[in-house]
């Protein structure tokens, strides 16, 4: 029988929510991508297959993991509005909405992005 790992549980629910929702031009999709140590963001237009905006929280210095996801979430979104980005739809990328990617989307929020 084939062993459920936490990595493939993940990719599935990735694929699940991949397959509802996508991004456009207009209204990009947020991928985010949680490692053991460091958080990144992308804003993806997938029609075209590009990356839009990307942000990472090594460009931070100080503060708690909950703190510098945040501030990665006001900065993403300080950069997509440079590149006239008001709205897009937020993909955890199979991760629980809890945590340090909830606060990414809550940065994202408060940096004025419709999401």
């Amino acid at each position: 029988m084939k062993q459920r790992t936490k990595q493939a549980l993940r990719k599935r629910r990735q694929q699940r929510i991949r397959a509802k929702i996508s991004g456009s031009e207009i209204r990009p999709r947020i991928a985010v991508f949680r490692s053991h140590q460091h958080l990144y963001v992308q804003f993806i237009d997938d029609t075209k297959g590009q990356t839009l905006v990307s942000a990472s929280d090594k460009e931070l210095e100080n503060g708690t993991p909950i703190e510098k996801a945040r501030q990665l979430g006001l900065i993403a979104a300080k950069k997509a509005q440079e590149k006239h980005i008001a709205q897009a739809v937020f993909d955890r990328s199979g991760y629980a909405y809890h945590g340090r990617v909830k606060a990414i989307a809550e940065g994202i929020r408060e940096g004025g992005l419709q999401v």
